[in-house]
């Protein structure tokens, strides 16, 4: 199980956030600001920690979601350890589809390195600050 910080109510369906009618019904308003500013991922250091995410990777779907796990399977995605942050998090977030997130993972298991995480990361810093690519 993934720590992470409640930013939903207790009543929320469990489907990802984007799949979700009025998502921003079910979102509280300190849940609100711990997305916004990505706060709510912090506590996914410890599963960095525990060895079950790194901290560059794609980042894990929820076991209902299908077609994305459908879609990393066949390119090979799925066998890579899901990351805080990833190269289709700072090329998009939730500006892009799935296809393109998958394009996105799909290229980060092909070029991963040290030095390219390292760029990840940089570029996730940027991110955060200026809140890009977030709708809920």
């Amino acid at each position: 199980m993934m720590p992470k910080f409640r930013t939903m109510y207790v009543h929320t369906p469990e489907e990802p956030t984007e799949n979700l009618q009025k998502p921003e019904i079910y979102i509280t308003p300190l849940g609100r600001v711990l997305r916004t500013t990505s706060i709510d991922e912090i506590p996914q250091l410890l599963s960095v920690l525990r060895g079950d995410m790194s901290l560059v990777g794609p980042r894990p779907v929820l076991v209902s979601q299908d077609e994305l796990n459908r879609m990393r399977s066949d390119l090979g995605v799925d066998r890579l350890r899901p990351g805080i942050t990833g190269w289709a998090q700072i090329n998009g977030r939730d500006d892009i589809s799935l296809e393109e997130k998958v394009r996105f993972d799909h290229e980060y298991l092909e070029r991963q390195s040290l030095a390219f995480d390292i760029l990840i990361i940089w570029k996730t810093c940027f991110y955060v600050l200026r809140r890009k690519g977030v709708w809920h």
